[in-house]
């Protein structure tokens, strides 16, 4: 199994989708800075696809807007349309990284910010010894 961790900012506010099933998707662009070069210029930014599925979906479909700092695990796709491909992560782990605007607050979350227990959220859906409830989805 392949697995790809990357970090990066989000192009523009999540959309939750559902599948034909009901299935939550929710889905995001994320740019990932590559620096620079050895002249000093910018190199271009690589962006990717990123699918978060099931309730953590809903869950978080307010919070991942354009702007917030990201850091992403889960495996790696590709998807071609019209002879372009185009990168793409299916979720299975994420982290809020800080630093994007949510609402009237600056950054990432803290354990007020409704259990998100700074804000790391899990794909096994189990609770955890912290005292947070067990039906919380991530």
């Amino acid at each position: 199994m392949q697995t790809l961790i990357i970090a990066g900012n989000v192009g523009k506010d999540a959309t939750l989708r559902r599948t034909q099933g009901g299935d939550a998707v929710l889905g995001f662009s994320l740019a990932v800075d590559n620096g620079k070069d050895a002249q000093g210029n910018k190199r271009e930014s690589t962006w990717y696809d990123c699918s978060l599925w099931g309730k953590r979906a809903e869950s978080l479909e307010l919070h991942i807007v354009k702007g917030s700092k990201l850091t992403l695990q889960g495996t790696p796709t590709v998807r071609v349309h019209e002879g372009n491909a185009y990168l793409g992560i299916r979720v299975q782990e994420l982290t809020f990284m800080g630093g994007g605007q949510r609402g009237d607050k600056q950054g990432g979350y803290d354990q007020q910010d409704q259990g998100y227990g700074g804000g790391r959220s899990q794909g096994n859906g189990s609770g955890s010894a912290d005292g947070f409830d067990t039906e919380i989805p991530f």
